[in-house]
């Protein structure tokens, strides 16, 4: 990870928080500041595909950083989003089995946040062609559904998701080829990227 920049947000006094992690306070706060301000948008996202729960998804992914403050800022710096999105899946699944809340994907309310730069009607557009969309990944395999999300929702490399989902770097290959393919043949016109 790149040095740490000025800009972080402000984050609790690690002197009150007790880790057991010998790190320099102030660049581990510095560490733990950028990881959340770079990756707990997406992570939440990423949750809530997962739990069909908000709430429920925030709660994972502050898990997820307390597991993350637990850490040696060296064992983790290289492969930090890789490891942050395996915890935060390992722990959105443990909370399913734990509350048996193993829904089905149609079940849940995507959110597509629109960027600032678009207007009322593009968002309108987009969020249609989302739901649309939607209902299209859902006739997919959940292996298939999975990894296309990491890959095109959250940007993750195939290595990444290897890491995440603990598939093989070639089923992650072949789960992603056979599944747009399949969205290929099934996709109206008006849907098709």
């Amino acid at each position: 990870m790149p040095e740490a920049s000025e800009n972080f947000p402000n984050v609790p006094s690690v002197a009150s928080v007790d880790t057991g992690n010998p790190t320099c306070p102030l660049i581990w706060e510095k560490f733990i500041g950028q990881a959340m301000a770079d990756y707990e948008s997406p992570l939440i996202g990423y949750a809530s595909s997962i739990l069909n729960d908000l709430d429920l998804a925030r709660d994972v992914v502050q898990d997820t950083f307390i597991r993350l403050c637990q850490q040696d800022i060296p064992k983790v710096r290289h492969g930090l989003k890789s490891w942050l999105f395996t915890v935060c899946r390992n722990r959105a699944l443990d909370v399913l089995r734990k509350n048996q809340r193993i829904q089905p994907l149609e079940d849940l309310q995507w959110r597509n946040i629109a960027g600032p730069d678009l207007q009322p009607d593009a968002q309108a557009d987009r969020k249609e062609i989302s739901s649309r969309l939607k209902i299209y990944l859902d006739r997919l395999n959940p292996n298939q559904r999975e990894v296309i999300l990491l890959k095109f929702q959250q940007g993750l490399s195939y290595q990444e998701i290897q890491e995440i989902t603990g598939l093989r770097s070639g089923n992650v290959g072949f789960l992603i080829h056979t599944g747009l393919k399949r969205l290929r043949e099934i996709l109206p016109d008006d849907v098709r990227f």
